[in-house]
Order: structure tokens, then sequence, then C-alpha cells
């Protein structure tokens, strides 16, 4: 069974519609990278999933359990399913530690001492143990970056969803926050990214899926994508990166 199955989902922001019978399945450990142009419904479908938004009609399950709809358990959702956006969102008047462990003390119960010592492990395996008692406008970009995964890692999700995680960083900040997502696929960590970087989704994702319409249009393994697309929409996509030197 896989640990998450969309089956045919839409979204509607009024009258226009981003997502349009989306369907995709993730297996446990799997990284998936969804590219695409602007508008395709990367973010859209990521925040369906965490359901940071309501799908208007489909139907997405966790391990075969819904979780789109009337009585699912939205705090329990959220702890098993962790999401990072391009903008950190870090509460720029705690320290870093304290933004990381207010949220496992809150929802996980966890005491004071056994989140922070889990926090400052995690802290000192992405290289920011030194940081912790500054608060977020005292680092970088690609520091407030991976404090904000962190923060996610500290729920145990089983899913890990990254919006474009990238994209707000100036380009010397990127290869360290794309270092610790490689580290995190190495171990194991299931994951759905949107992302732009191209040659990252080529190294790091077994599947990637280009969206097009608010559809998967095509999916397959890096090499298949990249190499041989098969559908004339992923090679335009590809040539304009091409074009762009992007890709």
């Amino acid at each position: 069974m896989a640990l998450l199955e969309i089956d045919g989902i839409t979204k509607h922001y009024g009258t226009h519609q981003v997502l349009s019978g989306l369907s995709l399945s993730v297996k446990e450990h799997e990284v998936v990278c969804l590219i695409g142009p602007s508008g395709c419904g990367k973010s859209s479908l990521l925040r369906c999933i965490n359901r940071l938004e309501e799908t208007s009609s489909g139907e997405i399950r966790v391990h075969g359990e819904r979780i789109t709809g009337e009585g699912v358990d939205l705090d329990r959702l959220r702890r098993d399913i962790g999401i990072v956006f391009q903008a950190y969102n870090l509460f720029p008047h705690m320290t870093v530690v304290r933004n990381t462990i207010l949220a496992p003390m809150t929802l996980l119960g966890q005491s004071r001492a056994e989140a922070t010592d889990r926090a400052m492990a995690l802290l000192d395996r992405v290289g920011l143990a030194h940081k912790a008692h500054d608060y977020p406008d005292r680092l970088s970009g690609g520091q407030q970056q991976r404090v904000a995964i962190v923060r996610a890692l500290m729920m145990n999700p089983m899913l890990l969803l990254l919006d474009e995680i990238t994209s707000a960083l100036d380009p010397e900040l990127v290869a360290e926050v794309l270092d610790l997502v490689r580290d995190l696929a190495a171990g194991g960590m299931t994951m759905i990214l949107a992302t732009h970087e191209m040659g990252f989704a080529r190294e790091v994702s077994d599947r990637v899926c280009f969206l097009y319409q608010g559809q998967v249009h095509e999916e397959g393994t890096p090499a298949e994508i990249f190499g041989a697309p098969r559908q004339d929409k992923t090679r335009a996509f590809l040539r304009d990166l091409v074009k762009a030197g992007r890709l």
C-alpha cells in the first residue's frame, strides 16, 4: 500500500481551477519532485495534502485513511505531514531553539528538556547548534531555512512537503539547504518537493512528476523525464529551461 494516495482531486479558487482531477501515489521512503511552469498547481497540491487548502472534489488518503472531507483530526494530520515553505515563517520574537521546541511541547506534550535535547541534536546535525540562542534576524536566509526544516522534523513526520524552499534564497545559500535535503533523502525520509532546481530534482528524486494545467501530465524516473520525455508539453518545458540556462 502507498503511504499517500491522491485520487482525482480538483481545486478551485473562485472560477479559476488550479487542480483538475489530479491523481498521484507516493510510497514510503520515496522522494517525488514536482516540476512544471508557474501556476501549474504544485504549491496548491502540497497545501491540499496538508489541508491548508481544501480540495473541491476527489480524495486524499494516508496509509489508506481518508484525510479529506469532514471529521479529520487536523492536528494529528499536521503532526504526521510536515510542510516547509519558501518563506521561512519563523517567529521573530523567539530564539532558534524556542522556534523549534514550541510545537512538540504544545502538540506532542514533550517536556521542555526533552524537546530541547532533540532540537539541539537536530540543530547540530545541520550545523546550527551554535545559533540555538540567536534570533532569526541574526541568521542568513539559508540558515533560517535550515531552522524551518528542523522545526518540521521535530514533529517526526511520516511525510515532509517542501514548497520551493530555495526560491527565496540568494544563489550562494541554495547549496547548504539542498545538502540538508540530500541527507534527509539518504536517511529514508518520504518527501514531496515542488522545485525549480532541475539539477537537484534529477539528483535526489526517485520520481519526477511534470505538472501541467493542474494534472500530472507525465511522470517517470529522473532519467526518463530529463533524458527522454514522452509528452510534447514536457519537452517544451525542458527546452525552455535549457534556453534559460537552468538545465
